[in-house]
């Protein structure tokens, strides 16, 4: 006890007598574990921790697809229903809404706000396999018409919304207008978010009428039976889809199953993977440069070593002294890690982009958090060992009648300098990694909307159950909505849209054919975006039009049908001829043809990464059976009070109506610059981090080189040698080591940044000015690292370097 209380105060004066090569030890470590503990308890809450379900490797999820086409085909009701009661490979199968989440305007006293329903089969919750902390799951019999409408509250819900309050089962949740109250039955565990961003779970026939219950599609969950595989399954719902009586168009299409923890993950496992490659590359920099600083020191303290096996120490105990000392370093850098780790996980939390799954799961983890401390403790003591292998190949009496330079060997330098170049190259697949996923940030920032985003505004409205019921009376009450609220001042125009910006699936599609085309050329036809929308649409998000005119206050219900389409659909239709009074045909009726009036440019307005092919409708010409309820209205600027005004008008013009919300534009732009901004800013302060650290471990180099090589410098200095000789000659051993690094570590990028074309946007992952800015960029690094140094060389006293031992 006393001997090894006696290592360890030994241990400590040592470590203090180190200095700055200690503290710089200590953040090195605390930096590279703490940030790489932090990926790994994302990674584990995102990715390796099991879901509240039973078995989740069998679930899956199935709907057709095309080959040709990159668009999924969900399954109608009555097809969903006889997939899922007769398929052989599911074990039990339920289906879901193929939309998702959906927002579902809600009323709370005089309020009214959204929450997102995701409409599912009664067998649903069975499927999964997981149990409610609260109350009961949805049932077969609550999924069947004329039932009692009841809904099943999710986790997150249900602490925002009601607090989580235990008392929750039989209140009800109220729609707007005279749509169902809901009864609240149950509140499923913390995190199941599927579909993603689900609010609550509600049955399918109750929910909706059978009219609009014979237009909606659905995906199918199910559970494999033993023995079959997602293969198999694929199979069988393939057969199903091109079975005698499928229904028209369906024998061209082919299953799909993919596994369910996989679409719950969705869009993040490719962030989450490059950042989890990221944390282990600066993890192992840290291991590299930490151990090198100890080599580095150990090689220093030869002659120490030596003395102390003079005076009688023996191999073991001299052995047992690094260790303690290597040790107490490591639990210090682990103690300070712990902390980072802890302020990382709670910025990470902070500016989560919306979307991230099991967000309210992520703490930091004993297991990651173990096994780090243990990769890099062993790191540590492994290199710390390397002085003691070192100067068991010395005699004690040729170290003491030596300096510390000649007690080096040739071999001992080449390998910290080899260290050192390691960093560099580590450090450049990150940095290379950081600035590709920088640029794709850049250009879709910039991407060209081909409409003016400033100072539109998307407004939200909540209609009664008698306005949804009838497509004409929701016309009208646009029609006269519209140019009531133009008539308020700072308001210069409004018009109604399907959807809010960048709704992804949430928007209507269709595949129109030209009046000439065969129907083997229509069903090649893509799949085009739809718009239905009023005269004044173009005008209020600025779209420009590239040929012919807009829609008119003209056409109406009684005039020729006319469209208006983009240019890439034009292009597709008609290409090399003038679209300006073709014909496009919707549907199986040739009777339903519309002329082309205008063309206008492909727009982000559906989703920012990619310009949609668009069709665009006259309000009082649709013939959907819905009538677009979201509102774009273009200001003159931010007036404070516009959205009450708005409110007001629209309850004076539309009693019965609300405006569920409104925001800016800008708004909207956040969602899908959420996730690429979380990956920008998290690759780069990998890279920053490992270039610090790599410019450390060549500063520390250099240091101990100059230092070493005193006697050397001084004699050159002697015999005529001019200082600038010296400094140019430190300099170019530094960019020597970080040149044959960064060279190694172009090789890599160039090889490893092909992983991450699922993450970018407009910019190729080998981007060759993206390559060698970063290279070059750490090329400077490493000359900073090498000035102090290089300078210190000049300042030698060739007297005192000459009388030296």
């Amino acid at each position: 006890m006393n001997s090894g209380m006696q290592n360890i105060q030994l241990a400590a004066r040592s470590l203090h007598r180190w200095g700055g090569v200690a503290f710089v030890a200590l953040v090195i470590l605390a930096l590279g574990i703490g940030l790489s503990v932090a990926v790994f308890t994302v990674g584990d809450a995102l990715l390796l921790r099991p879901l509240p379900v039973r078995d989740q490797a069998r679930l899956i999820v199935l709907w057709g697809t095309r080959s040709d086409r990159p668009f999924d085909y969900p399954l109608g009701l009555s097809d969903g229903h006889e997939f899922a009661r007769g398929a052989r490979t599911l074990e039990r199968a339920a289906l879901f809404l193929y939309n998702g989440a959906g927002p579902v305007p809600i009323r709370d006293g005089t309020q009214v706000s959204h929450l997102r329903r995701a409409l599912v089969g009664g067998e649903f919750f069975e499927v999964l396999g997981v149990h409610p902390v609260l109350g009961r799951a949805l049932r077969p019999e609550d999924d069947v018409r004329g039932a009692a409408p009841v809904v099943v509250l999710s986790y997150a819900a249900w602490r925002a919304r009601f607090n989580a309050d235990s008392r929750v089962i039989g209140r009800q949740v109220v729609t707007y207008g005279d749509g169902p109250a809901y009864t609240i039955v149950g509140v499923m565990p913390q995190g199941l978010d599927f579909p993603k961003g689900t609010d609550f779970w509600a049955p399918v026939a109750p929910s909706m009428s059978p009219d609009a219950l014979s237009a909606m599609a659905f995906y199918v969950i199910g559970r494999l039976a033993p023995g079959a595989t997602p293969t198999n399954a694929a199979e069988e719902l393939t057969a199903f889809l091109k079975r005698a009586e499928a229904s028209s168009g369906q024998g061209e299409l082919h299953g799909v199953a993919t596994l369910w923890p996989r679409l719950v993950i969705g869009d993040v496992r490719p962030a989450l993977i490059a950042c989890a490659a990221a944390a282990g590359v600066l993890l192992l920099i840290t291991c590299i440069n930490v151990g090198n600083l100890l080599l580095v020191r150990g090689i220093v303290r030869v002659r120490e070593v030596a003395v102390r096996s003079a005076l009688g120490a023996t191999r073991t105990r001299i052995a047992l002294q690094l260790f303690t000392e290597n040790a107490l370093l490591a639990i210090a850098g682990g103690t300070l890690g712990v902390a980072v780790a802890a302020g990382s996980v709670r910025l990470f939390l902070a500016f989560a982009p919306p979307g991230v799954p099991r967000l309210d799961e992520i703490h930091l983890n004993a297991t990651a958090l173990a096994s780090a401390l243990a990769i890099t403790g062993v790191a540590v003591m492994l290199f710390g060992f390397a002085p003691t292998i070192l100067t068991s190949q010395l005699h004690a009496q040729t170290a003491l009648r030596s300096d510390s330079a000649q007690s080096t060997t040739r071999r001992s330098r080449l390998g910290t300098e080899a260290l050192v170049a390691a960093q560099f190259a580590l450090a450049l697949l990150v940095l290379a990694a950081s600035g590709v996923i920088t640029r794709s940030l850049i250009n879709l920032e910039r991407a060209e909307l081909s409409f003016e985003p400033s100072h539109l505004w998307i407004g939200e409205l909540a209609l009664p159950s008698d306005l949804l019921a009838s497509p004409e009376k929701q016309r009208a009450m646009l029609e006269r909505l519209t140019p009531r609220l133009e008539a308020i001042p700072g308001v210069r125009a409004v018009s109604p849209v399907v959807a809010v910006p960048f709704s992804g699936a949430a928007g209507w599609d269709g595949k129109p054919a030209a009046e000439d085309q065969s129907p083997e050329e229509a069903d090649a036809n893509p799949m085009l975006n739809m718009e239905v929308v009023a005269p004044g649409y173009f005008r209020t998000l600025g779209v420009p039009v590239l040929r012919g005119r807009t829609f008119t206050d003209q056409d109406r219900e009684d005039a020729p049908p006319v469209i208006v389409v983009s240019q890439s659909a034009a292009r597709h239709y008609w290409a090399g001829d003038d679209p300006i009074g073709k014909r496009l045909v919707m549907g199986a009726d040739p009777d339903r043809a519309f002329t082309v009036v205008g063309v206008v440019p492909d727009t982000r307005y559906r989703d920012l990464r990619e310009a949609r092919p668009s069709i665009y409708f006259p309000l009082r010409q649709s013939f959907f059976p819905f009538a677009p309820t979201t509102l774009a209205i273009r200001t003159d600027s931010r007036p404070s009070g516009l959205v009450s005004t708005i409110r007001q008008a629209i309850s004076e013009t539309a009693p019965g109506v609300a405006l569920v919300s409104a925001a800016p534009f800008e708004t909207f732009l956040e969602g899908p610059l959420a996730q690429p901004r979380m990956n920008a800013v998290l690759l780069a302060v990998f890279a920053g981090a490992a270039s610090a650290l790599a410019s450390v471990g060549l500063f520390g180099v250099m240091a101990t080189m100059v230092r070493q090589r005193t006697r050397e410098l001084g004699i050159r200095l002697a015999l005529g040698a001019a200082p600038r000789d010296l400094q140019r000659m430190v300099m170019r051993r530094g960019l020597i080591i970080a040149t044959l690094g960064l060279a190694l570590g172009l090789l890599g990028a160039f090889l490893a940044n092909r992983l991450l074309v699922a993450l970018l946007y407009d910019v190729s992952p080998t981007d060759g000015v993206t390559l060698l800015v970063a290279a070059g960029a750490l090329l400077g690094v490493a000359g900073f690292a090498s000035i102090v140094p290089a300078r210190l060389s000049t300042r030698v006293d060739p007297i005192l370097a000459l009388r030296a031992d």
